[in-house]
């Protein structure tokens, strides 16, 4: 069964996380499923508009833990790497509609986003800290920038979740919209951005996005010190604890 549904409309490849009984938790074939839908569209000369959005009563929370626990003969998780990195790379623009959870990578993702549209009730976290590991995919590099070397601090070294308003008044949200709403705002937001030139609207994300080399840098550098976390025994006594359903150890968990 397949957990991504993916769908191209009027010039828009809408790619929709679909495991709501999971609150959309990411698998490695799920985020493989993505990555070919972003890479496919790359040169069919049609696409102009990418939008992601989740099913249920949740965007994603995040990666499923389970899954990704069991990959001790391959932890570098190729297929996760390949969606973020074909997400931090297309020329297209991105637009991302949140509602509730938006957990770990849930929230990294939207990073990579051109614009950010969330309901009221939206709750992110990046709980890297919490699992013994460190921030992913550039987050580090580019929360900073957003929302400032405090606030960044704040919700990486905290891990702690934040509210919708405290995402837009940082810089994260383009705007939070009433759950009744947000399907009419970002269609309409689809119609403005397909009725631009092709070449133009390419560009001008290119112009904006002017620090690749940079940011696949920093991918690089996190992903080299998260492998190196991710066999530390407060990983292990924290993924061990959540598989377990039992309080994390202190005495471990340094």
């Amino acid at each position: 069964m397949s957990y991504i549904n993916a769908s191209i409309e009027d010039h828009c490849l809408t790619i929709t996380i679909s495991r709501a009984d999971k609150k959309n938790a990411l698998t490695r074939d799920m985020y493989q499923q993505m990555a070919h839908a972003i890479l496919g569209v790359k040169n069919d000369g049609s696409t102009k508009v990418i939008v992601i959005k989740g099913d249920g009563d949740c965007f994603t929370a995040g990666n499923d833990i389970s899954d990704f626990a069991q990959q001790t003969d391959n932890a570098s998780v190729p297929e996760t790497s390949a969606f973020m990195r074909a997400l931090a790379a297309t020329e297209l623009p991105v637009i991302a509609q949140v509602h509730g959870m938006a957990v770990g990578i849930g929230t990294t993702l939207l990073l990579h986003c051109d614009f950010v549209y969330a309901t009221p009730d939206t709750r992110f976290v990046l709980p890297f800290i919490n699992l013994g590991l460190v921030p992913e995919y550039a987050s580090s590099y580019l929360l900073p920038k957003i929302a400032g070397h405090i606030k960044a601090a704040e919700w990486l070294m905290l891990g702690e979740p934040f509210s919708a308003q405290d995402a837009y008044q940082f810089g994260m949200l383009s705007k939070i919209i009433e759950a009744a709403d947000i399907d009419s705002v970002v269609k309409n937001t689809v119609k403005k951005l397909v009725g631009k030139p092709a070449f133009s609207l390419r560009q001008t994300k290119a112009l904006l996005k002017g620090e690749n080399d940079k940011i696949n840098q920093q991918m690089s550098d996190e992903f080299d010190i998260f492998l190196e976390a991710l066999g530390s025994p407060a990983a292990k006594e924290a993924f061990d604890a959540f598989l377990n359903k039992r309080p994390i150890n202190p005495e471990k968990f340094k």
